[in-house]
């Protein structure tokens, strides 16, 4: 720590700058002053004050994502409860998010007082089940307890990847601490958790036993082992074990789409190449490495068929086939021992047929997905950092092949639209070295694009893409098409930037294949952040096949054919 800190707010914001955050999200609020000030005052620390508290939960999942760790800061009660969305949402994805709290003073509550952000009761912990349901650990802090507690809720937030609820009366909050200050480490530096010796040496045994007698083995790695800080960890495994690999739209991106051992996406019968369903579900082993998540988008509607007896599961903190379990053993030490142990396998005579899009589209021709997806994997960069909003538009970029060097964020599980926005302005205030690209839907847009209006005050430089149908896409890919209930107002979105303020932004509305070719010129070679609104026909066909669409109407509606 650059100084010693004095009050119990002072040393919650300064002990989680430890970690190596450089950034807090949030929304001030009267019962968080006391944490509110200690941010500003923290040198290491920017204030990043939000247009909400879900925008601001949205944001600190997407800085976490590229960071490993996040703040973010509310307000008790109406404001702990506008971000739960959000925070649940980096539940789901497994992302340490450390919700801090202000609460009102511990004079009021023992007094019973009737106070604004509550339910006129004198009751004050009615709304703390339903912040710590969306987390791993809670704490509540005093002068005498937060020295402790903060390395609880550091370690079991880390342990598991997820969010931490950390809440602070008032007064407390401004009370000196009582004990001596831990100096902490960046996250870089921390061991997550430990195995046991003998299970994690059984464990390795069994799992190469299965690799040396399966003379086809697929191995399937998830987004969550960049969460528990593991790329490098994977990447020397399979180099080493010269495995394939696949996987699923939820995982996209976790490793270089150009290695040799790349097979495409595996998503039932949403594959990308469509015979990767038949090649990973008749590979004689599939290893699962970080804990897929078999949900209804991530494998089209459960129509994945992986045998279990022939998958393996290297959980975050557990190894599993069928009913053999090892408990105790961690990600990180399975993929080291494996490593070291493991031989070179043969290449598979199945490589992935992805490639890049065709460029298509006359000058004259109107915008459309078919001609704007292509140009967009086109204008992607090693360093840039795609992100891609719930909704149509990762039906489209899933089958896209990634350039070297370009990451992928969605978030395919929890699925709330309208994250991509304020997510995007976390992950580019994370990735400082190189490009954040937001592709998004109207329909989720309008729910927090006034956050455009937050990035254009602290300065950052995404690309941003609009595209205009006018219609809630998604909800006819999940019905079908025609109520009227799936319409959108009619907004002029190019005009945004400018009415929050960005007036250094470069913002263009977009038509025809001429103009997005000249849209997309300027953004790749524009000093400021750019923002464009593509037009897409509403009654362009949905983005999947007939097959698909079928198996979702007959899943979501019995009966139906």
């Amino acid at each position: 720590m650059t100084s010693i800190p004095v009050t119990v707010a002072e040393y919650v914001v300064n002990r989680l700058a430890d970690l190596g955050i450089d950034r807090v999200f949030g929304v001030p609020g009267d019962y968080s002053f006391p944490f509110d000030d200690a941010i500003e005052a923290c040198e290491r620390l920017q204030w990043i004050v939000c247009a909400n508290e879900l925008n601001a939960a949205y944001a600190a999942d997407g800085y976490a994502r590229i960071n490993g760790v996040s703040i973010l800061s509310t307000t008790y009660g109406v404001g702990e409860l506008s971000a739960l969305n959000g925070v649940m949402g980096a539940r789901a994805q497994r992302l340490p998010v450390f919700h801090i709290v202000g609460a009102p003073s511990t004079q009021i509550q023992r007094q019973g007082l009737i106070t604004h952000h509550t339910l006129g009761d004198g009751v004050f912990n009615n709304f703390k089940a339903a912040s710590e349901a969306a987390c791993c650990v809670s704490a509540n802090l005093t002068p005498d307890n937060v020295i402790e507690e903060m390395e609880r809720v550091i370690r079991e937030a880390l342990r598991l990847s997820a969010p931490a609820y950390i809440s602070v009366p008032m007064d407390l909050g401004k009370m000196p601490i009582i004990g001596k200050p831990v100096k902490g480490v960046s996250l870089s530096q921390i061991k997550r958790t430990h195995s046991d010796p003998a299970v994690l040496a059984a464990a390795i045994d069994f799992v190469i036993n299965k690799l040396q007698a399966s003379k086809n083995t697929i191995a399937l790695p998830t987004q969550f082992v960049t969460n528990y800080g593991l790329t490098t960890a994977l990447l020397n495994f399979l180099n080493t074990s010269n495995l394939p690999f696949a996987t699923t739209p939820m995982d996209k991106g976790v490793l270089s789409e150009s290695h040799p051992g790349y097979l495409g996406i595996y998503s039932g019968m949403g594959s990308s190449p469509v015979d990767l369903k038949a090649t990973v579900e008749g590979a004689e082993l599939v290893l699962d490495i970080g804990g897929v998540v078999f949900e209804d988008f991530n494998t089209t509607f459960w129509t994945d068929n992986i045998a279990s007896t022939k998958l393996i599961v290297l959980g975050d903190q557990f190894v599993r086939m069928g009913s053999t379990i090892f408990t105790g053993v961690t990600l990180g030490d399975m993929l080291e021992g494996l490593t070291k142990r493991v031989s070179a396998r043969p290449n598979l005579s199945v490589k992935s047929s992805q490639s890049v899009m065709p460029i298509v589209g006359a000058d004259t021709d109107p915008t459309s997905s078919d001609n704007f997806y292509p140009r967009l994997q086109s204008l992607l960069k090693s360093g840039d950092v795609l992100v891609v909003e719930t909704g149509t538009c990762i039906m489209y970029t899933t089958p896209m092949l990634l350039p070297d060097g370009v990451g992928f964020q969605t978030q395919t599980l929890w699925g709330s639209i309208g994250w991509a926005t304020p997510a995007a302005e976390g992950v580019c205030m994370a990735n400082k070295n190189g490009r954040t690209i937001l592709v998004t839907g109207d329909g989720s847009h309008q729910l927090t694009a006034n956050e455009i209006g937050v990035m254009g005050r602290y300065g950052i430089k995404p690309i941003i893409f609009v595209l205009n149908n006018n219609i809630f896409g998604v909800e006819n890919v999940l019905s079908e098409i025609g109520p009227s209930y799936d319409e959108l107002a009619k907004w002029k979105y190019a005009q945004i930037p400018a009415a929050m303020g960005c007036d250094t932004w470069f913002a263009a509305r977009v038509s025809t294949v001429a103009e997005l070719d000249a849209a997309i010129k300027k953004a790749n070679t524009y000093d400021g952040a750019s923002y464009i609104e593509v037009m897409i026909p509403a009654s362009e066909s949905q983005p999947i096949p007939l097959n698909v669409q079928n198996q979702i109407y007959k899943t979501n509606i019995p009966g139906k054919s």
